[in-house]
């Protein structure tokens, strides 16, 4: 498997590749450096103890405080209504560096940049281009970007091979762009192991063509996630992909009341590690370098070399990829791993072009 091969160099090339992407693009701020320097970030409503994005997110803003010898302030929102006031006190606190995290900050963020342009400001899965002309709108505002479609590729290539009914299924909290592009990029990764395979494996839950599918209408673990989780295990799918945080808490329930060998994947950190509570059940994940990427714009901002230009995390930056297969190494097909190692090395070249409407830069 792809992670496996490469997970002791994960971080580092991780790393590395953010901080040759931060060398481009335009300075901007006059944000103090050093000691004097203030890190601030906001969740979204899934909150800090997501085991997801949000989590991973403050964990690389604490590591870049802890390095700078600094405090990060953090603020957690309760719901959307909660995003406009929450940058605005940080912004009052007089934090140097705001992270906003999610997609949905998109406008509070845009906007708070262009009434603070001497803060500075970065954003986890939004571009900051209303405008739609390819660059961030504002100079004092970096997107930090995640082309996950390339790792849910070689999730949804995983779970085919590992499905015993030959149906699988994907689910997403909102319709927006971060969610899909894990969904589009599962389904091309489903149907390329039947093509490769002659195989017959279905993926039920979304259709790429129509962009339909299945969503529980936010990013809270409860009824709405579980039920969505449950319509899609009655369909026959025996791996779930689970795309909004805290949603796979209730696709576990749904997978532990029906019984059986059903795997779930997680998405944005390695889940196994980040919530055992649900390491039986985990397949494998895909993981967004958003610890590592949060960790080097803080660390650039606080030297004074801030660039609004976009981090886009891929497979070849090892941006994306995905985790392990843990506990379920003995229960996939022995060749696998390397399947997936030649599926990533082709990708990279080119060889395969993992597309959606939603792919990132």
């Amino acid at each position: 498997m792809y992670a496996t091969k490469h997970t002791s160099r994960w971080v580092t090339a991780a790393t590395s590749a953010a901080a040759i992407l931060l060398a481009a693009g335009c300075s901007s701020g006059t944000a103090s450096q050093g000691e004097d320097f203030s890190p601030c970030i906001v969740s979204d409503a899934a909150g800090f103890d997501d085991h997801s994005f949000n989590e991973s997110a403050l964990r690389g803003i604490t590591a870049a405080a802890d390095e700078l010898g600094v405090v990060a302030s953090q603020v957690e929102s309760g719901n959307e209504n909660d995003f406009q006031p929450n940058v605005d006190a940080q912004v009052a606190e007089g934090c140097d560096l705001v992270v906003t995290v999610g997609y949905l900050f998109a406008d509070v963020t845009g906007a708070a940049a262009v009434a603070n342009p001497d803060v500075q400001f970065a954003i986890v899965d939004d571009a900051l281009d209303a405008d739609g002309d390819g660059r961030p709108d504002v100079e004092n505002g970096k997107p930090i970007l995640f082309d996950t479609a390339q790792a849910a590729f070689l999730a949804g290539y995983t779970a085919a091979a590992y499905s015993k009914s030959g149906v699988v299924g994907t689910l997403g909290g909102g319709q927006i762009p971060p969610v899909t592009l894990f969904m589009d990029g599962f389904v091309d990764g489903v149907d390329h192991y039947d093509e490769v395979n002659g195989a017959d494996v279905r993926a039920v839950g979304w259709d790429k063509e129509s962009q339909t599918g299945v969503f529980t209408g936010g990013f809270e673990a409860g009824v709405e996630a579980k039920t969505a989780a449950q319509s899609l295990l009655d369909q026959g799918a025996d791996v779930l992909l689970p795309v909004g945080g805290p949603i796979y808490q209730s696709a576990a329930e749904a997978i532990r009341d029906k019984g059986g060998d059903t795997a779930l994947i997680g998405v944005d950190a390695d889940v196994y590690e980040t919530d055992p509570s649900v390491a039986d059940l985990l397949l494998t994940s895909v993981v967004k370098g958003v610890d590592e990427a949060v960790r080097d714009v803080t660390v650039s901002a606080a030297s004074g070399e801030f660039r609004n230009a976009p981090y886009v995390g891929t497979l070849e930056n090892d941006g994306v990829g995905i985790a392990p297969f843990h506990d379920f190494a003995g229960k996939v097909p022995a060749d696998l791993q390397q399947q997936l190692d030649d599926l990533a090395a082709q990708i990279i070249a080119g060889e395969i072009e993992v597309t959606s409407q939603s792919t990132p830069g």
